[in-house]
């Protein structure tokens, strides 16, 4: 065990390493290219672009549980929470659909979907908004693992999904074998938003390695980074 947490740690120190670095690559194309990114985010309108960061779940709504008790929604405020902080330290502005559990905790006024329709409306109502909303995946046995990216079908959430899947399995999960793919039309945040959007599955919930490393703060801030620096590729108009 402690030989495979140690490789773990290797791997999470490296990827940090090699993400610093495609950051800063990142945001000095970014200063280079600022208008023609605000031109081609916002076909014309001058809007820059405002990345919309969605904590999935909170409150009363967990999500999934893992076996240990570890809820979803509070994997998902970790992650988005230091992709909101990576983002703004490279200049971009940002909106958080939640920035802890206050508001989600009134059994009596709670309504999931409520909760989702203000989500979407912030999205909605936000000029230049991208949206990224984090998740976990959940599956009745503990085999399958890796993120996985559902894109909207609205113009530009294709690209950006498929960017983000790219470099989450470059550098975090080589292993992985997922493929960004079109979110189902049941999907209620990613069915009604007007904007680029996608939902990150970062792992799943239901295996127990991933869990340990989704708990990791060191793998969030990782997973973070790797986002962070898609979406910076992503409003410069690059590839994966």
């Amino acid at each position: 065990m402690k030989k495979k947490e140690e490789r773990t740690r290797r791997t999470i120190r490296a990827a940090v390493f090699v993400l610093a670095v495609l950051l800063l690559c990142a945001a000095a194309v970014l200063a280079l290219s600022r208008h023609a990114d605000r031109v081609m985010q916002t076909g014309g309108r001058g809007s820059p672009p405002i990345l919309v960061i969605d904590a999935g779940h909170g409150g009363l709504d967990g999500g999934a549980i893992a076996a240990d008790g570890t809820k979803e929604s509070d994997v998902n405020l970790a992650i988005a929470l230091r992709l909101e902080s990576i983002v703004r330290f490279f200049g971009q502005k940002t909106r958080m659909t939640r920035w802890d559990d206050s508001a989600k905790t009134d059994i009596i006024s709670y309504s999931e979907r409520e909760d989702l329709k203000e989500r979407v409306q912030l999205a909605n109502t936000t000029p230049g908004a991208v949206l990224i909303s984090i998740h976990q995946n959940d599956f009745p046995t503990g085999q399958p693992h890796g993120a996985q990216v559902l894109y909207s079908p609205w113009a530009g959430s294709e690209l950006l999904g498929k960017t983000i899947q790219t470099n989450l399995i470059e550098k975090l999960d080589p292993g992985n074998r997922r493929l960004a793919v079109p979110a189902p039309g049941s999907l209620f945040l990613t069915a009604n938003t007007r904007c680029p959007a996608v939902l990150v599955e970062c792992g799943f919930m239901s295996n127990g390695d991933e869990v340990l490393r989704l708990k990791d703060g060191r793998y969030q801030t990782a997973a973070a980074a790797v986002i962070a620096a898609s979406y910076l590729r992503y409003i410069n108009g690059k590839t994966a």
